[in-house]
């Protein structure tokens, strides 16, 4: 079993964290995993794309190579668009369908949303609306964790049981809006 995710997104947006909380979990569900990262100007509003590799066997190469990806789950659409050349014919882009729009020649938003809607395996979710129905509006990337669930060769309770894990130290409260947001994730895809 191989599973191999590209995460994309802008800087602010939380994408190495989502990687992180995959990453823990496919550990501890006792999967090898091998992970890259670039976020050069991410601080600024810059792309920031990691490469997240999950197998049962050892894993040789921490880059994906273009055309096999099984995944890509994006916190913005444009970012999603960027990287459909990784995609696997048979892969799933997931995005979050608000954009950013941190250049002057953002493109038309229906556009860029009919561009993801029009790949054969396309899930598109309102994670901002999602999740300010937690307390935590700023869960939205672990909507998208949620999202892409179901696609993972992971548990969803050791998803869930590691992001309590990792959040319970800021307060139960914080602990249980970012479950929360990961099981809105997972109602809003199935």
């Amino acid at each position: 079993m191989k599973c191999d995710v590209i995460l994309a997104g802008v800087g602010g947006q939380g994408v190495l964290s989502v990687s992180a909380i995959i990453a823990a979990s496919a550990l501890q569900d006792d999967l090898l995993v091998k992970q890259s990262e670039v976020h050069g100007m991410a601080q600024r509003g810059g792309a920031v794309l990691t490469n997240l590799r999950i197998s049962d066997e050892p894993i040789h190469s921490d880059i994906i190579p273009r055309g096999t990806a099984d995944l890509i789950l994006s916190m913005e659409p444009l970012e999603s668009l960027r990287y459909l050349s990784w995609l696997s014919p048979h892969g799933t882009v997931i995005t979050s369908t608000e954009p950013v729009t941190n250049i002057p020649d953002y493109p038309e938003l229906s556009e860029v949303l009919a561009q993801v809607r029009a790949q054969p395996h396309a899930v598109l979710v309102d994670a901002p609306k999602l999740a300010r129905q937690t307390s935590s509006a700023r869960s939205a990337n672990v909507v998208m964790v949620g999202a892409a669930a179901g696609f993972l060769p992971i548990e969803p309770q050791k998803i869930e049981m590691y992001i309590h894990d990792r959040f319970v130290g800021k307060g139960e409260g914080v602990a249980e809006a970012n479950v929360r947001a990961f099981r809105l994730g997972r109602e809003a895809v199935h």
